[in-house]
């Protein structure tokens, strides 16, 4: 237990912490902004990002994984601030945190993989694409000192881990830019301009809603979306800090671990949150590895804003829009368009496709969907095609033998009854099944289909070799060995 408690928390402290400061900084304006795509005040998005953050360290399925106040969940929420105010947001938290609960001791965590690399590698680089776009309105009818901060930034970004990397470049940026701007007293965007920081800690708060089926029926919909959309985005992120540092997390767990978080968030005034990929790349590229990452970046933002607000509001955007850039540039899968053509086709089709989806909707669940659904459809008819059926005529002419080999199911049925030649004039038909699997009910109306046709013209049909599996299912919804079955095909 002592050992474990110090592998998870205490291994890595120095650089857990230092990583923790860094993405308390870039969480500050993100959850701003959130809050405003939202239609609610920014303390609203800033206490949920602390509050997330700290309870996920304790309760999620991925060490050093940050998670907190997101672009793709406040999408979500617009139409349910604009209709009904923010009593009816925190009420519906409340049911999204129930419902991930829910699918955490469900298993569905477990449904990851049905998610094909080429889907995961479509979802990092769309919102790598996305985290580069949302820097634009920043580099948008700006001064040349922005460019330049920018700029700067990236060359300490890139160049600082030459000269060492005992501190987080990301975090000597910040900053040695935010001196600069306040000694040159540049007029350029700082955080202040993103919204007013907080100068209390949150409180406990109960949604102000009535306890009603009216109110779980307008609520019910959007914490629907917020938990799938949450848990969609949680696990594609986990996946992609499993590859990062070489690790497995606990998918069932993070299920519980987002719902428990986003409970908390909703009892204390904030909205409901997911994992991050953009501050869960920049945690893990400073250092940051264990719980403590995690719980720190929680606990200094709240630091920072409530008790430091006016030296954070000094902050040039320049500043974490180089370490935003930095994150997408680190987040694309470059190696990704050099494999276009040495991978198959329809894996490119696949992560071409996911990308375009998510990046023209921004609707992370869109693009994934549509990627795994893709990706399910080429799966079919690449296993359809691997079956064949190979066929002999006994020495007297009046029997033949077909020998069935592959995988029979809805996408090869047809294939498979077209293998049969109905019009031989013989007296027998032995179908031998011992290497073919029959999946489902369209495999098993194929073998009706081949069965009837045959006995229809006169000929005696022995279907021998049926594994256990396949023989359940076609001993249920087979209807070739029930009375009447040739005058039903026949239409009498």
């Amino acid at each position: 237990m002592i050992n474990s408690i110090r592998q998870n928390w205490f291994s890595n402290i120095r650089g857990d912490l230092l990583a923790g400061i860094v993405v308390a900084l870039a969480l500050i304006p993100e959850a701003i902004a959130f809050s405003v795509i939202a239609g609610v005040d920014p303390k609203v998005g800033l206490y949920a990002s602390f509050c997330i953050a700290v309870v996920i360290a304790f309760v999620g399925g991925r060490a050093g994984m940050i998670s907190a106040a997101t672009g793709a969940m406040a999408l979500l929420m617009v139409t349910l601030v604009k209709d009904h105010g923010l009593q009816y947001l925190l009420a519906a938290t409340l049911l999204t945190g129930v419902l991930q609960i829910g699918a955490g001791y469900l298993k569905l965590g477990s449904l990851m993989r049905f998610v094909s690399r080429s889907v995961v590698t479509g979802f990092v680089n769309a919102l790598a694409i996305l985290i580069f776009m949302a820097q634009l309105p920043e580099l948008t009818n700006v001064t040349w000192h922005v460019y330049a901060m920018t700029a700067g930034g990236l060359a300490i970004i890139y160049l600082f881990p030459y000269v060492t990397r005992a501190i987080p470049s990301p975090l000597v940026t910040i900053v040695v830019l935010t001196g600069l701007a306040m000694f040159l007293n540049l007029d350029i965007r700082t955080v202040s301009d993103m919204g007013e920081l907080p100068d209390t800690l949150p409180i406990f708060l109960w949604p102000e809603v009535p306890l009603t089926f009216e109110t779980l029926a307008i609520i019910f919909p959007y914490s629907l979306s917020l938990a799938v959309v949450g848990l969609l985005e949680s696990m594609m992120t986990a996946t992609i800090i499993d590859d990062l540092t070489d690790t497995t997390s606990d998918k069932n767990r993070e299920c519980k671990g987002q719902g428990i978080a986003n409970i908390a968030s909703g009892l204390i005034g904030g909205m409901a949150g997911c994992a991050m990929i953009g501050q869960s790349v920049i945690n893990v590229k400073s250092g940051g590895r264990t719980r403590l990452s995690t719980f720190a970046a929680g606990a200094f933002l709240l630091l920072m804003v409530v008790f430091l607000g006016e030296w954070v509001a000094q902050i040039p955007m320049a500043a974490l829009v180089a370490v935003m850039i930095m994150v997408s540039i680190g987040t694309f899968s470059w190696v990704s368009l050099t494999n276009l053509k040495k991978h198959p086709t329809s894996t490119s089709v696949v992560m071409v496709t996911t990308v375009v989806v998510v990046v023209a909707t921004h609707n992370l669940a869109y693009g994934v969907f549509v990627g795994v659904l893709l990706a399910a459809i080429f799966f079919a008819n690449k296993v359809a095609q691997y079956k064949h059926v190979n066929s002999t005529l006994s020495e007297d002419g009046l029997s033949r033998t077909y020998k069935v080999v592959g995988q029979v199911f809805f996408a090869s049925a047809d294939k498979f009854v077209d293998f049969f030649d109905f019009r031989e004039a013989i007296d027998k038909v032995t179908i031998d099944l011992c290497q073919a699997h029959f999946w489902d009910i369209t495999a098993v109306a194929g073998l009706d289909k081949v069965v009837l046709k045959f006995r229809r013209e006169g000929t005696e049909v022995e279907v021998i070799g049926l594994n256990e599996a396949s023989s359940t299912i076609v001993d249920r919804f087979a209807v070739h060995d029930k009375p009447g079955a040739v005058d039903n095909l026949m239409g009498h």
